[in-house]
Formats: C-alpha cells, structure tokens, sequence
C-alpha cells in the first residue's frame, strides 16, 4: 500500500558532511583517471543531478573541463520496488565517439540500469566508459557490475534525499535518509 506523502517520515542516515567529504575523495581518484583527457560526463537523471553538479564542481579545482549531457531513463514506477524494463526517455546528443565518458547516477541497484546503459554507449564508440555513483546497494544486484567509484554502500533501504526521490519528492533534502511510515492516530491506538 502506498501512503501520501504527508504521512512519511524520514531518519538521515548520511549527512551532508559526510557527503562532502566523500565528493572531495571520489573527485581526486577520477581526476587521476581522466587528468588530461578529453571527456564527456553523462548524468542519469533525475536522480543524480544534485550528485552531478557537486561532483562537476569540484573538477574546477583539478583543471578538469569536461563536457556535460544527460540521459533519462526510468526503471521505478510510482513505488519503492524497481521494474524489469529500462525505457529511454532522452538519449546522449555529445558526440562520445573516441572520448572517455564517465557515467553518473545517484544508485547502483540491481545493475540493470547501468548495464544498459553501458551496452547502449558501447554502440556510439567511445574510448573508455566508466560509471560513478553516489549510493551502491550490492546485496540488490541482479545483473553482474560493479561502478568504477562509488560513493557509500547502503543497505537494502529504500534511501531518499540529495536528489533521490520517492513519488517524486524528497530529492530536495541535503542529505541521504531512510523513509518511514509515520503512523496514524488509529494505529497509534491499536498498539
């Protein structure tokens, strides 16, 4: 059963400190990785968008200048429980052919995602994929992938908050927090 959105609540479960310490870490490992090259940072919206704009952010203060696109694909419906099926709904308009590209999404989840992602990009020939993300849930994982770099390992909880959404809200809180069902007056009396 789904509740509206008035009857969550939600428990931070990573703060916004922790975050940006983990940024400034993951951002010097890939500005190791791509120091002088050309590159295309591709972004899985919406998800990642706030984790992307923090991550591009601090590559000025590598040298780094890539080039920024964005693809939308959606996997969730309306619940908490990820679907089978991938639909692309914007695709990459940068030319990849021949350049490193670097892949940003706010969870790696089952896999599935991302590893279409990544047979779809394969097509358009770049010289290098590698994947980012904020949030990685290994104990979900139905497809064989791991991400290059990786933010934190969570449980399997449904996370909202820094861009990750439930029905569409949350993606504004400055942190990562686990959702929970607030109870009502009746079940507050049933217990």
């Amino acid at each position: 059963m789904i509740f509206p959105v008035h009857l969550h609540k939600h428990k931070a479960i990573i703060d916004e400190d922790m975050i940006a310490r983990r940024i400034h870490e993951i951002v010097d490992v890939i500005a190791q990785d791509f120091d002088d090259k050309d590159f295309v940072v591709i972004g899985i919206l919406k998800g990642s968008f706030i984790f992307l704009a923090d991550l591009v952010r601090q590559f000025y203060h590598h040298r780094l200048q890539p080039q920024v696109d964005f693809m939308i694909l959606s996997s969730y419906g309306a619940g908490t429980a990820p679907t089978t099926m991938v639909k692309v709904e914007r695709d990459v308009f940068v030319d990849i052919t021949g350049k490193n590209v670097l892949v940003v999404d706010d969870i790696l989840d089952t896999g599935r995602t991302m590893q279409y992602i990544k047979e779809r990009l394969k097509w358009l020939e770049p010289a290098m994929v590698k994947t980012c993300v904020l949030l990685d849930k290994p104990s979900r994982r139905k497809v064989d992938i791991q991400a290059d770099y990786v933010g934190f390992l969570v449980e399997d909880l449904f996370v909202i908050g820094y861009g990750l959404d439930y029905d569409g809200y949350f993606r504004e809180l400055p942190y990562i927090a686990v959702m929970e069902k607030e109870e009502s007056n009746n079940e507050k009396s049933q217990s």
